[in-house]
């Protein structure tokens, strides 16, 4: 059986880890069947290359699945790294955004938005342009979602930053955070949109978990899918996509089986 590494960045704060935890746990609640690990590019431990050096040696198949919200440098180097070094025993998957799945974990953080003109959406950032894309994608399916315009404002890398974005939005703003789990970031947006309504952190939510482990079939099967996924998954195995840099990781998104 193929195992599922789950790939998490690392955070310092006790409650983001364990929400980074509880998330894998959801995935194991869903699919019991499958062997789930969870390794970290950053910060915590086991770190990525040692846990996927036991996984090979334990199982010798294995997808990487990035619990990263847009793909960037971890997802396009670190990720990479592990399929490019374990040629047709690792494969990558796509990181979980943009997702219309993320847009609605979005829209339900967010909450009432009858006096709410307009959303910011607060995201970490990043200095890959890919990775600045991703987010704009999500910030037009959030829109959609929602029915409002929607600004980015990153904490960090390139594009703008959340608090000129706050300073030049006008009326009634909400704050929508696109992070994973508690910690520095999350801290960060607080500070800047002071004064604002800031929704939490997506966190542990099962609908999060059910599209990690879409991503997962969806990379062990090599299929693609950049529409709608309410239909059901073909089983079946093609040729595995192997992505290393620059190439493109193999993209399966949309909304999941309700």
């Amino acid at each position: 059986m193929t195992d599922l590494v789950a790939v998490a960045h690392g955070t310092a704060n006790p409650r983001g880890i364990r929400v980074v935890h509880g998330l894998v746990r959801e995935m194991a609640r869903q699919r019991p069947d499958l062997p789930i690990s969870l390794g970290f590019v950053d910060l915590n431990l086991p770190a990525l290359p040692e846990l996927m050096r036991r996984v090979v040696a334990d199982s010798n198949q294995a997808v990487a699945v990035p619990l990263l919200l847009s793909s960037g440098y971890h997802v396009y180097v670190d990720v990479a790294a592990e399929a490019e070094r374990y040629p047709g025993q690792v494969h990558a998957a796509a990181a979980l955004g943009p997702d219309p799945v993320l847009a609605e974990i979005l829209a339900d953080r967010l909450g009432d938005l009858s006096r709410v003109d307009h959303v910011v959406l607060a995201a970490a950032g990043s200095s890959d342009p890919r990775a600045l894309l991703d987010c704009e994608e999500t910030a037009d399916l959030l829109s959609r979602r929602i029915g409002r315009p929607v600004q980015i404002g990153y904490l960090s890398g390139a594009g703008e930053r959340l608090p000129a974005v706050l300073a030049r939005t006008p009326g009634r703003v909400a704050v929508a955070t696109y992070l994973l789990a508690p910690g520095f970031f999350e801290t960060l947006v607080r500070r800047h949109a002071r004064g604002h309504a800031v929704s939490p952190p997506l966190g542990a939510d099962p609908r999060l978990a059910a599209l990690a482990l879409h991503r997962f079939t969806c990379s062990s099967t090599g299929g693609v899918d950049r529409g709608s996924v309410r239909q059901a998954l073909v089983p079946g195995v093609s040729r595995p996509f192997i992505p290393t840099p620059p190439v493109e990781p193999r993209i399966c998104r949309g909304s999941l089986p309700a």
